[in-house]
């Protein structure tokens, strides 16, 4: 009997394909999503399959080093070739391309320009510009740098960043802005990261609204920022909601792409 011609430890489906496979990835994924080492029958339940079935794919996927099992405890983690996997799978991400293909997506679907941001050594880098078909009374060159309180990409720097990394410019920009001052970096800190999101008007350019997100990459404790640029006429208070959702659901998809299995709040 082939390999082929075996039940779910190797059945190819027409329509599905190997189903032994994903029936393995469920049991990686409930692993994965236990966020530590777990005991058989968690496992199983976060799997929802029988124990014993789930025992058999962690004895093959023990043997191909994808799980281990501690000896003194019994509990099951990644084994080392899923860690030698996931380094070599970093190694190989472009994180600005894959975040910048969200946003172009992002454009595409909601007409008005998209940006994405890094962390530099003077603040925020514009790295990726999506044009859209709304006339902004700007130009924003890739390679520009944009201020850390008054911009809706900057403001995502200053809630997710370590404050070893901001304080020097945020220093800096406050003594040229009278109207921040340490409680109110403190409470656009908490607000952004209590809704995953922040919302600029006339922070940069008079007449432009912008609403920022971030992107999280596995493994790397530095955001991204993606934010939207619309014209402030445009900016009633549904639209601004849609494209919020819209801003949202990209993110969190840019993330997981990066190996970030959820977009992380607070």
């Amino acid at each position: 009997m082939t390999v082929e011609d075996h039940d779910e430890q190797g059945r190819v489906d027409g329509r599905t394909g190997i189903q032994s496979v994903e029936i393995a990835m469920r049991v990686l994924e409930a692993l994965s999503a236990g966020g530590g080492p777990m005991g058989l029958s968690t496992l199983a339940q976060a799997s929802e399959m029988a124990p014993s079935k789930v025992h058999r794919y962690l004895v093959s996927l023990g043997r191909a080093g994808l799980t281990s099992q501690e000896s003194s405890s019994g509990l099951y983690d990644f084994g080392p070739a899923m860690r030698r996997l996931g380094a070599e799978s970093l190694r190989r991400t472009n994180e600005v391309a894959v975040t910048s293909s969200h946003a172009e997506a992002l454009r595409n679907r909601t007409g008005h320009s998209v940006n994405v941001a890094v962390w530099g050594d003077q603040g925020p880098i514009v790295v990726s510009w999506a044009y859209g078909t709304r006339p902004l009374p700007l130009t924003v060159r890739v390679g520009a740098t944009l201020p850390l309180l008054s911009s809706s990409v900057g403001q995502i720097f200053l809630a997710y960043l370590p404050v070893s990394l901001t304080r020097e410019l945020c220093d800096r920009e406050m003594s040229t802005a009278p109207d921040w001052d340490d409680q109110r970096v403190l409470a656009a800190q908490d607000t952004t990261r209590q809704q995953g999101f922040t919302v600029t008007t006339g922070g940069v350019i008079p007449g432009i609204v912008s609403v920022a997100a971030p992107v999280f990459a596995a493994g790397d404790p530095l955001p991204l920022a993606v934010s939207v640029v619309l014209p402030g006429i445009e900016s009633t208070s549904e639209h601004l909601d849609e494209l919020t959702a819209e801003l949202l659901d990209a993110v969190s998809a840019a993330s997981a792409d990066l190996g970030n299995g959820r977009n992380r709040l607070g």
